[in-house]
């Protein structure tokens, strides 16, 4: 009897040990993983890769109706944890264009990060895309400035604008900047395109967006 619950102890630790050592976000990449064997995924799509503004974007379709998307977004995710993930996010997909909107949570995750260590951050993501696919289209979505994270907004402009800079120079990248689209005609962002929390978007502020995007979409 003893040795019957001593194996079951030792059962339930290492269960609750292999749980614990799970990282964030695995969760997430495992419901990709799940969708994508139960319908798998279109070859030429665009593939949408970031953080809470694209996972909230369920119905990313309906404002492209012309094209084909593949959303890959998880809230709450960093640069950080688009650079673990990578090769999950990636080697699933044939697409031809992909364009990523991340780098917010990684300032509120750290109030005291620096812009460069955030555009090193994304750097190295963009480069795990090139070793991929080396011809396709990427665009960087600007980080929007959300006004619930308006301490972070001189982080956020100057990460912007490294960023930006640093796609000027890569072939088939764009910028895609949506900053100014979000002011009103006092240049404040509008605060009526987002929800209650002051950080996701109403409807409003997703067709804000695609206005933006259309033109860069393949």
């Amino acid at each position: 009897m003893k040795k019957i619950l001593s194996a079951f102890l030792l059962l339930c630790f290492i269960i609750a040990f292999s749980q614990e050592k799970k990282p964030m976000f695995w969760h997430d990449i495992q419901e990709f993983k799940k969708q994508d064997q139960q319908k798998p995924p279109p070859q030429n799509a665009i593939l949408l890769i970031g953080s809470s503004s694209f996972t909230k974007w369920t119905d990313v379709a309906d404002y492209f109706p012309t094209k084909t998307i593949i959303n890959r977004g998880f809230g709450g995710s960093r640069l950080t944890d688009l650079n673990y993930f990578a090769n999950d996010l990636l080697s699933p997909y044939q697409p031809k264009q992909i364009i990523i909107y991340c780098g917010e949570n990684d300032f509120a995750d750290n109030h005291q990060l620096k812009a460069q260590k955030v555009v090193k951050r994304y750097k190295s993501f963009y480069k795990k895309i090139r070793e991929r696919f080396p011809n396709i289209e990427v665009d960087y979505i600007s980080m929007k400035y959300s006004p619930s994270r308006e301490v972070l907004w001189p982080q956020i402009k100057e990460a912007n604008a490294r960023i930006e800079a640093f796609m000027k120079k890569q072939p088939h990248s764009e910028f895609i900047d949506v900053t100014k689209a979000m002011e009103d005609a006092n240049g404040r962002v509008r605060k009526d395109i987002f929800v209650e929390d002051m950080l996701h978007f109403k409807p409003e502020g997703y067709q804000i967006w695609t206005k933006v995007m259309t033109p860069y979409m393949k």
